[in-house]
């Protein structure tokens, strides 16, 4: 990432309709597929915690049953990101600034998100920042809070200075092999490919194993409920990961996702007169979303097909502090030498999670504050948007410092929260409530400010609303 991409940019807002460039032929099929960008921050966010962690987690501990919950997050949390994608592209507009005109004080919603964003993202890092922690501490005996600090400091400073893209291209060269590697390993356990499609089409009611009862953890009393919604909240990502999704959209130049109109008019005239290239455009965040996604729950199917067969028979599960250890053994089935494999994929992986949680924080929060009028005149520069990954940086180290306080301090007798358990709040707040607000949302934008020739299908519309009573 650029210093550029952390600077706060004011749209350039145009009184007239602006030039928009050709949208690729509805026929390259390998143009469109050359739009996979903005996609890859929303896997990147997920792939590192949702899937190595909980999907891995998930499948050990209610086995196929629980597929079809990771492919509805996935279509409803695509409908989603796409519904609110769509909107930037055809009228350059942030839902941000749609936001700001609810009914009642105006910008108190953004103001309300924001509010939420400051707590959020700094618990966000120290949790990711934990769980890299805790590789760490499984492989080379470094005390997993020391370790999640010293890699949170490191995040912070590779996104103050930008030098990530050779690290992010040595990421998804690794973690591309470490899914090969894990999907050749699953191929070799044979699966039950008809246990695997039915878990992903038929909905089955999830239970807790019986064995849950001998072991203690934080599973003790953690109701089914409530680890269900985690994974809800986590696989994916976040309400804050798609609004930093669109935000990043400004530097693309998919039909006025670059360049915002004045107001509903100049959309009104330009629906008539450009609608059919601004619908071609659509594509883009159509094809670039569906790729993502489609990463994201192919991750979570090979890891969770693998919690099931391999940690759940020997009654394990990443739990407490060992969150990421156990799952090596789905690639050392395979061969002893694949470990090294694993540890450092795993580790590129989470690294690139911290990475990109602190990096999405300025482009979400900037929107935010950009569109409430009494708060935006402090977003002018680089240094706002300086403060904002500090603040989520050293939000995410303060964390990890209680959390290692509470473990010496606490007083014999207590344990101090796991990493889950630490996350669990704000997972619910970010990933669940606020997705179904978006859900609710992305309707009421697109009729209140879009001429009827850009509205989207009412399939879209209704999958939001599906969205919305799934994340209730």
């Amino acid at each position: 990432m650029t210093s550029e991409s952390l600077r706060a940019r004011e749209p350039r807002v145009e009184s007239r309709p602006p030039d928009i460039a050709p949208a690729p032929a509805t026929g390259s099929a390998a143009r469109w597929l050359a739009v996979f960008g903005p996609g890859a921050i929303i896997a990147s966010l997920t792939i590192g915690t949702g899937e190595l962690v909980f999907s891995s987690r998930a499948g050990a501990l209610f086995g196929m049953d629980v597929l079809w919950l990771f492919l509805l997050t996935c279509v409803l949390k695509w409908a989603l990101l796409y519904g609110a994608a769509r909107h930037m592209v055809v009228s350059g507009i942030h839902p941000f600034e749609r936001y700001a005109q609810l009914p009642g004080p105006r910008g108190w919603f953004p103001l309300t998100l924001l509010l939420l964003a400051l707590v959020a993202f700094p618990i966000w890092t120290g949790f990711v920042g934990g769980v890299l922690g805790t590789l760490v501490e499984g492989r080379f005996g470094v005390d997993a809070h020391l370790s999640g600090i010293v890699a949170t400091v490191l995040a912070v400073l590779l996104v103050l200075r930008g030098g990530y893209a050779t690290l992010e291209r040595i990421q998804l060269a690794v973690v591309a092999a470490l899914l090969v590697a894990v999907g050749v390993s699953l191929a070799l356990m044979r699966p039950d490919a008809g246990a695997i499609a039915q878990g992903l089409l038929v909905p089955a009611s999830l239970e807790y194993p019986s064995w849950l009862a001998s072991v203690r953890g934080e599973l003790a009393a953690r109701p089914v409920a409530l680890e269900a919604a985690t994974y809800v909240g986590v696989i994916g990502g976040s309400a804050y990961d798609y609004l930093a999704y669109v935000a990043f959209l400004r530097n693309k130049r998919w039909g006025l996702s670059s360049c915002p109109v004045e107001d509903g008019a100049d959309l009104e005239a330009i629906g008539q007169t450009h609608g059919e290239l601004l619908r071609r455009w659509t594509r883009a965040p159509l094809v670039d979303a569906t790729i993502s996604f489609a990463v994201v729950l192919a991750f979570s199917v090979v890891f969770a097909v693998s919690g099931a067969m391999v940690l759940g028979p020997r009654h394990q599960i990443p739990s407490g502090d060992n969150l990421l250890n156990l799952q090596a053994q789905f690639v050392t089935q395979l061969h002893p030498w694949l470990l090294p494999l694993y540890v450092v994929g795993a580790f590129l992986a989470i690294a690139g999670t911290l990475y990109a949680t602190i990096a999405v924080a300025p482009a979400v929060l900037g929107e935010a504050i950009h569109s409430i009028r009494g708060v935006r005149r402090f977003w002018r520069s680089e240094k706002m948007a300086a403060v904002i990954v500090l603040w989520s940086g050293g939000g995410g180290i303060a964390v990890l410092i209680w959390s290692a306080l509470h473990r010496v301090y606490g007083g014999a007798g207590t344990q101090p929260p796991t990493l889950v358990e630490i996350v669990t709040p704000a997972n619910l707040f970010t990933g669940v409530l606020a997705c179904g607000f978006i859900c609710v949302l992305n309707p009421w934008i697109d009729i209140r400010f879009l001429p009827r020739p850009l509205h989207p299908s009412r399939t879209l519309w209704t999958l939001n609303v599906l969205c919305l009573l799934y994340t209730s």
